[in-house]
């Protein structure tokens, strides 16, 4: 028989961004009773900031529905609007397909992709690049509605050229109507990551910072690995190590922030998310878990959570590994 006492203390790994114990065990135990109990309900502190659970096969619908009713608007009303584009997934096509049945003009839709990959010298990869999030994205949705009145110049990607002035180019286009946004891993937004390239001494600092491109930590690599683009094998050597991306103040400045919290591995319970979103969004804010100055928000900011992704953090002792 196995005695003895059944703790064993240790720092977690020293490349972990956040190194805060203390906050990880508070927000780790965090329930999904807990979690339920504050659905549909502002969040503590800020009242711009609504959360909600909802069942996982519901989860694709909220967004889809919102990409559709804000281009919908933007027809029927004769009105621009500016939308940041998160990774590129299946739901994109879908989102086509409707305009395409429903015939919806998309004359006054402007797309700016939230990101993309850069290699170790800082040069951002082409649109003809397959794994790119701009050829995804083109492929998905731009090159299927093209014929609805799309403009193929409203179709914003990051560049060598383009992300040094993206920020700005928001700016003059009166900031993002919409971003539709989800942590990663280290609890980057977009692709800001906890790294030096974004560290500054204040918080204000922090969040007027403009798109650029920058390193990526470890375990962004690490997810992407596991994504489609890469094989979903853990390929880390076919991941790029750099990204271009937004800044955290075009975050700030958008007129409003969708953010997603729902990724699984392959349609399975096993998330790498549980965690990180317990951090983004119940966590104290903090340049470690960028994807938290979402609740520093001053506009109205929806956060949704899919009930796998609320369940309780707890052992799996039977699976063990």
């Amino acid at each position: 028989m196995i005695q003895g006492p059944d703790t064993f203390t240790f720092k977690p790994a020293p490349f972990y961004p956040f190194t805060d114990t203390a906050e990880i065990d508070r927000v780790r135990a965090i329930t999904k009773e807990d979690l339920l109990a504050m659905s549909g309900k502002p969040l503590p502190g800020n009242t711009n900031l609504s959360f909600e659970v909802i069942r996982a096969e519901e989860f694709e619908m909220i967004m889809l529905t919102d990409m559709l009713k804000r281009i919908i608007d933007s027809d029927r009303y004769d009105q621009k609007v500016v939308m940041i584009m998160c990774n590129p997934c299946p739901t994109y096509r879908k989102v086509a397909y409707m305009l395409r049945e429903l015939g919806v003009n998309c004359r006054n839709v402007k797309f700016y992709m939230m990101d993309e990959w850069a290699d170790e010298d800082g040069n951002v990869a082409p649109l003809t690049y397959k794994a790119g999030f701009g050829n995804a994205f083109y492929r998905f949705m731009v090159s299927n509605i093209l014929d609805l009145g799309f403009k193929e110049e409203n179709f914003i990607y990051h560049s060598n050229k383009v992300t040094p002035d993206f920020s700005k180019m928001l700016e003059a286009d009166g900031e993002a109507d919409i971003v539709y946004s989800g942590p990663g891993w280290p609890g980057h937004l977009a692709f800001i990551d906890p790294v030096e390239d974004w560290f500054k001494p204040t918080m204000e600092e922090y969040c007027a910072q403009p798109a650029k491109v920058a390193a990526l930590h470890p375990l962004t690599i690490a997810q992407n690995s596991l994504h489609g683009s890469f094989g979903c094998s853990g390929d880390i050597a076919k991941v790029p190590p750099k990204g271009a991306m937004m800044g955290p103040r075009d975050a700030m400045k958008a007129k409003n922030v969708l953010d997603m919290h729902g990724i699984t591995t392959a349609g399975t319970k096993v998330t790498w998310q549980r965690l990180t979103s317990r951090l983004a969004i119940f966590g104290k804010p903090t340049q470690e878990v960028p994807a938290s100055i979402l609740q520093l928000r001053d506009k109205p900011t929806r956060i949704v959570m899919s009930d796998n992704l609320a369940a309780t953090i707890t052992p799996e002792d039977y699976f063990q590994y």
